[in-house]
Formats: C-alpha cells, sequence, structure tokens
C-alpha cells in the first residue's frame, strides 16, 4: 500500500467530513427555521436518546473490526463475523431503546416514543453502513465513504429544505417532526445501499458463521464496548436527562440540543484522524520510531484542531448561534439560550481529543482494564452530577458537568496511555501552538462585536479562516500536515 494511496484516502475522510459538516449546518437552520421549538426540542431529545443505545449497539465493533481485519489474512471470514455480531447488538440495543420509549411513564402522552421509533431508523441504517465503512478504511478507499455519506447528506437536506420552501416556518404540527425525522431515516438508508454496493465489490459479503471466531471477536469487543458505553453516558447521556428530570425539556433541548450537534460535528475531527492511523498503528511495533512519529504528530494535529473549534465556540458562540439557527435561541436577560450552552461546551471539545487520543492508543495494544475501570468511574460520576444540576440549573448544569467531567478524564486518562504505550510528549514541538492560540484568541476577540448580522459573521468566518492559515504557515504548524503521512510505514496489502 503507498503513502500517496494512505495520503488520498485521508483525504477523502477529510473532505468527507467538511462537505458533512456544511450540510449538517443547513439542516439545523432547517430545522431552527421550520419547527417550534418545543418541536425542535423533541428532534433534539429523540436523537440524544437514541445516541446511547447506538453506542451499545456498535459495542466497541467498529474499531475492533479496524484492528482484526487490518491484521488478519482471512478478511472475508472476519468481516462476515462481524456483521453477523453488529446485526444482533442491533436488533437488541435499539429493540430496548424503542421498549423503554413506549413504557417510561415520565414520557407518556409527549411526541417522544413515536418520535424516536421514527428517529431510530437513522441509528439502524448508519450502524449497518458502519461495517461496510471498514472495508474502505483497511483498503483505504475512503472515496466511496464520501460518495455515500455525501448524498446520504443532501438527501436529508434536500427533504427537509422541500418542507421549509414550502412554507413550513415555526411548526406546531406533529406531524411535520415526524416528517423530518423519517427525512433522516431516508437518508441513512441510501447511505447502507451505496456503502453495501462499493464495499461488495472491494471484499465480498459472504454469509457464514463460525461460533469459536464469534466468541473471540465478541471477547476482543466486549471490553471496548463498555468503555464507548461509558463515554457516551458521560458524553451523550444529558439531553436524555433532561428529558427525563426537566418538566420543560422542550425548551431545554431546544437550546442545548442545537449546541450538542456542534459538538458531535467538533467530535469527529479526531475521531476520523484516529480511524486513519487505526490500521498502521495496529501493524507497527511499539517500540518502533515509526509508531513513535504517528502517534506524535497525530496528537499535535489533534491538539491544533482542538484549539481552533475551542477558541471559535468559546469566543463567537452568539454570532454562530445566530448564524445556525435563529434569534429566538440566543441568551436573553431572562433566560439563557444556545449560545451559553456553546460556550460551555468549548472546552469539552478541545479535551476530546486528548480522551480519544488515550482511547485509540490503548487499543491498539489492547490494554483495556485501565481505560474501562477510569471510564466506568467517570460515567457514574457524570450521572450523579447531572442528576443534581440538572433538575435546579437545566442545561446549563450539563454544561457544568461536562467541563468538569472532561478535564478530570484527561487528567487520570493520559498518564496510564503514556506510561502504557512508552510515549513522551513532545513539548518542544507544542511551543508553536502556545502563539498561535493567542493570536488566534485575540483576533477573534477583537473582531467579535463586529459580528451584528449573519452576513457580517460570514464574512468574519471567511477572514478569521484566512488568518488561521497565515498562522498556521508564519509558525510552520503547517509541516505537521506536510510530513505526517510520511512516517507511516509501508506494508503491502492483498485482497
Amino acid at each position: 500500500m503507498s503513502n500517496q494511496k494512505i495520503v488520498h484516502s485521508t483525504l477523502w475522510q477529510i473532505a468527507s467530513q467538511c462537505v458533512m459538516a456544511f450540510l449538517s449546518i443547513i439542516t439545523v437552520k432547517f430545522v431552527a427555521l421550520g419547527l417550534s421549538k418545543e418541536l425542535a426540542g423533541n428532534y433534539n431529545s429523540a436523537y440524544g436518546f437514541l445516541q446511547l443505545f447506538g453506542i451499545l449497539a456498535d459495542f466497541g465493533l467498529y474499531a475492533v473490526s479496524v484492528r482484526e481485519m487490518s491484521a488478519a489474512k482471512d478478511k472475508e471470514k472476519i468481516l462476515s463475523t462481524i456483521i453477523l455480531l453488529r446485526s444482533v447488538t442491533i436488533f437488541l440495543a435499539l429493540g430496548s431503546a424503542l421498549l423503554f420509549a413506549w413504557i417510561l411513564p415520565v414520557w407518556q402522552g409527549t411526541p417522544l416514543p413515536l418520535s424516536i421509533t421514527i428517529a431510530a431508523l437513522v441509528p439502524f441504517f448508519t450502524l449497518l453502513a458502519g461495517m461496510m465503512r471498514t472495508v474502505f478504511q483497511i483498503t483505504y478507499t475512503m472515496h466511496y465513504v464520501f460518495v455515500a455519506e455525501v448524498v446520504q447528506r443532501i438527501i436529508t437536506v434536500a427533504l427537509i429544505g422541500l418542507l421549509v420552501i414550502l412554507g413550513m416556518r415555526g411548526s406546531t404540527d406533529l406531524h411535520h417532526l415526524h416528517l423530518v425525522l423519517f427525512f433522516g431515516g431516508i437518508g441513512a438508508f441510501v447511505l447502507f445501499v451505496i456503502s453495501l454496493f462499493y464495499a461488495n465489490r472491494l471484499l465480498p459479503i459472504q454469509f457464514s458463521f463460525d461460533a469459536a471466531l464469534l466468541k473471540e471477536i465478541f471477547k476482543k469487543a466486549a471490553p471496548y464496548g463498555l468503555a464507548f458505553l461509558c463515554i457516551a453516558l458521560y458524553r451523550q447521556f444529558d439531553t436524555t436527562l433532561i428529558a427525563l428530570l426537566r418538566d420543560d425539556y422542550e425548551l431545554q433541548n431546544a437550546y442545548y440540543g442545537f449546541a450538542i450537534r456542534i459538538t458531535d460535528m467538533a467530535y469527529l475531527i479526531p475521531t476520523f484522524l484516529l480511524n486513519s492511523t487505526l490500521p498502521m498503528l495496529t501493524r507497527s511495533h511499539i517500540h518502533s520510531p515509526e509508531r513513535r512519529n504517528i502517534l506524535e504528530r497525530t496528537l499535535l494535529l489533534i491538539l491544533t484542531f482542538g484549539i481552533i473549534i475551542c477558541l471559535f465556540s468559546l469566543l463567537w458562540p452568539r454570532p454562530f448561534m445566530q448564524l445556525l439557527t435563529t434569534e429566538q435561541y440566543l441568551s436573553t436577560a431572562t433566560r439563557t439560550g444556545a449560545d451559553t450552552a456553546l460556550a460551555l461546551l468549548s472546552l469539552p471539545m478541545l479535551l476530546n481529543g486528548l480522551i480519544l487520543f488515550c482511547f485509540y492508543a490503548l487499543l491498539t495494544i489492547h490494554h483495556w482494564r485501565p481505560l474501562v475501570t477510569r471510564l466506568a468511574a467517570i460515567a457514574f460520576l457524570t450521572i450523579l452530577l447531572n442528576s443534581v444540576l440538572i433538575p435546579r440549573f437545566g442545561f446549563i448544569g450539563a454544561g457544568i458537568t461536562s467541563i468538569i467531567i472532561h478535564v478530570l478524564l484527561t487528567l487520570i486518562l493520559l498518564p496510564v496511555t503514556l506510561s502504557a504505550i512508552q510515549f513522551s510528549i513532545p513539548w518542544k514541538k507544542l511551543l508553536p501552538l502556545i502563539p498561535f492560540t493567542v493570536l488566534l484568541g485575540g483576533a477573534l476577540l477583537l473582531t467579535q462585536p463586529l459580528l451584528t448580522s449573519n452576513l457580517h459573521t460570514v464574512i468574519g468566518l471567511g477572514s478569521m479562516g484566512l488568518w488561521t492559515g497565515i498562522l498556521v504557515h508564519t509558525l510552520k504548524i503547517q509541516r505537521l500536515t506536510r510530513y505526517y503521512f510520511k512516517t507511516f510505514p509501508y506494508r503491502p496489502e492483498k485482497f
């Protein structure tokens, strides 16, 4: 496998995430325009609830499948077993989600049970497509993922946008909420069909049953399934707790939910970067210089992206949320809005990259016990803090909890990871990030008062994007990307 192919594959991932982020922003805008705050709150609550069960359905299988298939000789057999196991976990997890949604007394008589049922189409087809993504990941043909994901999101955005164009504005009609959710399901189905078609051409998908192999993969995935569950509990369970603990959950999740959508998009950047490096880390020796170089440059890139996202969210929260939603979602003298939520979540966006770095680094050496035990303790603390703070402070309590948890988890997980993988932080190479942070933050702070309209915000984003590029070039941070792939080991693959 040539380095050039690795570069192209990762660039396709970057392109896919950029386009997906742009289309997600348009989706958020259409939902904010088309639905009332109450229905938008139900929209965010439904997807927030399903995220936890989506993590359960994934069961750590994607990360483990990339590792196992990268090293396996009989990749078709591994893929077949993983697809079978994934089908079982999807059925159990999403079935449990629908059961809970319909029997929970607190949600009886609300729009949530039916909304969750319709919205479940999205994780169902997305998780099935995720197994096909494994094939693209290990063969470095991520342009197929670009095609599938972009077509999926275009279809969803176009259908929701059509409703808005036809006159849906601030609708209180539940039928409109259900249509918006169903359109997401249509897009996810298209994603699955396209992914299946291309994956089958690269690695013929066969259906076979090997009890021994199934048990082996289950045992390897189980610790990471638990770890992913803990991540979901500390990172994504707050919207569900708001829906369970607050009578005004619709408004609370209307404000908080849109900020969470932005946060989720920010979380994708370190995730796809680490997914890209996972096959190489799996095949490289723990003491090899290639492995150290990959870890070093990956960490530096994650920190660079994290700083950028953190600063924009912290210093430009109101212009951002005004651009992405409408005036009715912004803070006023009498209420806190989506802009306050986004500012609260800015630090977790930065620290999440470090936490994921630790997660994937430990995954490559199957060092799961310290990972799971610490994540479990943090998940318990998250639920405890949210149970105390959400009833009193609403989504502000959830945001405060997120900050506390991300700080604690970084402090307890990073030292364990560095010791386990025998890696030290390259402090000298981090020095350029200090003036980068100061200069970018200063520019954002100075220009924030000028962003008095959506047009000004768009112009500001373009200007700050240019300024960020100048800083990256001047401080020579661009060398992180220029030489990033030159450290990847050459290992030919046969399929």
